[in-house]
């Protein structure tokens, strides 16, 4: 007999599949009509079948515990970030990290370390009872600009009409690698809390043993080996593809999914060597397409841009999904009007400033406008949720009786909200900015036009819309008094008649002798005399055209369209 199995597999697979089907069938409309980005979307669907919501996607009880939780969130933001950092890589051109070190050294350097410094700051005025190291550890998990969101501006058709190609590939270049760089910002406040917080009652060697490991471990073993191997694992991939593809022993579909695959391993790989994956993907895929063979190659392929949009989709549902959102309102370390304009401040002075400040050393942002929109699209998301369970599982290392040590005790709630409020923060305010802008510049056109527009037909006597130059005129009007005769009937003549379209541009101000008015009517077909002419018998017009605008001077070629039609001369017989 069958059953209902309404188990939470049957329903977490249902969900996702539902939703990514339905998006799919609006997913044009959504991204290249209404400008809005699939990870706004998706988050607001998370939300709606969130526990807090429909309740019908349970992370909670899936998990088992909160631990679990944060550990299934890292390691899928793990999993997208990496797949994300290679595509990126391999998007860029040929030598693009060699060729462009200056303005990406700047953008990484003074840019990062600006950014870091002033969000910390913010986080520790606003945030009661603040500690500022603690307010560099949630600083330098907002820093880096993030990958996934950055799309929205480097691909489809407002980049492609709005944003050069130089700027798509610096922004594109900035986010890949400042992702991986994070490390060094969080970990020089790790380190100090970790062995100068307390005062160095549970940790020996106070910041001379902090430095060195933020030196040895954090910049030697971390950032470099994970350069060193991005780009060794690159280059290999690079060469055993080449040589399989010449020989014919590879496949279009393993072809096209080699980087990506290429991703999942190096995630794997570093991860167990405890090096820094994120950077190292982003390194191995521009290693890589050195030569731009392989992106050239695959170019106007769907499999890897398809890949990106399913895992976007399904992180924004994931994050949508387990957000603390309650915790915005409740919570031990930030009240609600302080957590606001904190989110508004920083979205304002985490970036922009620093980045207008130094436009003019970057050949690719050439213009003031593309400044500012290059300094307010730094948006926050994956990447900062990532650094922040980074952050939650080191500091459960520094735990005394299962208890966390007293100088920390709040730290991982404040990391934990403000992080999340300022990534969802920007994740709705970045979705919805290039929508909103278009509004903006439209709307107020729009409506002052059709102002303009109804005023004027409004003023005009009768209803009559106003005159427009070029407007295509339906039908020869004349300003006769009075009713045409049947006789008169056939001299009218529609615009389609002449052969070309007539515009309405103004009447005849230089009057006809009749004379001319009598030569211009010999050369007339006879077949249209066969109403008599009027008054003495030289006249080319009907009574009403001739009263109202006088015959037309022969050989004048240019006629208007109140201008009377020529009369055609009887013939012989009907004479």
């Amino acid at each position: 007999m069958p059953t209902l199995a309404v188990t939470n597999f049957n329903i977490v697979v249902s969900v996702l599949g539902g939703w990514i089907s339905l998006f799919g069938l609006v997913s044009y409309l959504c991204k290249e009509n209404f400008y809005l980005s699939e990870a706004l979307i998706s988050l607001l669907a998370g939300v709606a079948v969130s526990p807090s919501a429909a309740d019908l996607v349970k992370p909670l009880e899936y998990a088992g515990s909160v631990e679990n939780v944060n550990t299934v969130t890292l390691y899928f933001s793990r999993l997208v970030l990496g797949v994300q950092l290679v595509l990126a890589g391999v998007q860029l051109p040929s030598r693009y990290l060699k060729k462009q070190w200056r303005p990406l050294s700047l953008l990484l350097g003074p840019i990062m370390a600006a950014m870091w410094l002033a969000t910390s700051l913010l986080i520790w005025a606003l945030v009661p009872n603040m500690n500022f190291l603690h307010a560099l550890v949630v600083g330098s998990c907002v820093t880096p600009t993030d990958p996934v969101l950055s799309n929205v501006i480097v691909k489809g058709k407002f980049a492609d009409h709005n944003v050069p190609k130089d700027l798509q590939q610096i922004i594109i270049a900035e986010s890949g690698a400042n992702d991986g760089l994070g490390y060094p910002f969080l970990f020089f406040a790790l380190y100090l809390i970790k062995y100068t917080g307390d005062g160095g009652v549970a940790e020996d060697g106070g910041a001379r043993v902090a430095m060195g490991m933020w030196f040895g471990e954090t910049w030697g073993y971390v950032i470099l080996l994970s350069i060193v191997y991005g780009a060794v694992v690159g280059w290999i991939a690079k060469e055993l593809l080449h040589w399989a593809e010449e020989r014919k022993y590879v496949d279009r579909e393993s072809f096209l999914v080699f980087a990506i695959s290429l991703a999942l391993f190096i995630v794997g790989t570093c991860g167990m060597i405890g090096s820094d994956d994120v950077l190292a993907c982003f390194i191995a895929g521009n290693v890589f397409t050195w030569d731009d063979w392989f992106r050239l190659e695959t170019i106007d392929d769907s499999l890897q841009p398809t890949i990106d949009m399913l895992l976007n989709v399904s992180i924004f549902m994931w994050y949508g999904a387990v957000c603390p959102w309650d915790s915005f309102l409740h919570n031990d370390v930030i009240p609600i009007y302080r957590l606001i304009p904190l989110g508004i401040l920083v979205l304002l002075f985490r970036r922009l400033p620093w980045v207008f400040a130094i436009h003019k050393f970057v050949p690719q942002i050439e213009h003031v406008r593309q400044a500012i929109f290059v300094g307010f699209f730094g948006p926050v998301g994956v990447s900062a949720i990532f650094y922040l369970y980074i952050t939650l599982e080191f500091l459960a290392t520094m735990e005394i009786d299962s208890e966390p040590r007293a100088d920390i005790a709040n730290l991982g709630e404040t990391v934990n909200v403000v992080v999340w409020f300022l990534a969802i923060c920007s994740i709705v305010v970045h979705g919805l900015s290039i929508p909103l802008g278009k509004l903006g510049f439209y709307l107020p056109r729009t409506i002052s036009s059709r102002v303009i527009t109804s005023t004027s037909s409004e003023g005009r006597a009768g209803g009559t819309p106003p005159f427009r130059v070029g407007e295509l005129v339906t039908a020869i009007s004349t300003r006769s008094r009075s009713r045409p005769t049947s006789d008169e009937l056939p001299r009218a003549v529609a615009p389609s008649a002449l052969g070309r379209p007539v515009f309405k541009i103004g009447g005849a101000v230089i009057p006809a002798r009749r004379e001319e008015a009598a030569s211009d009517s010999a050369i007339a077909s006879p077949s249209e005399s066969r109403s008599p002419p009027v008054g003495g018998g030289d006249g080319a017009a009907t009574p009403d055209l001739e009263r109202d605008a006088g015959p037309v001077a022969a050989g004048r070629t240019i006629r208007f369209p109140d201008d009377p039609l020529p009369l055609k001369p009887s013939t012989a017989a009907e004479q």
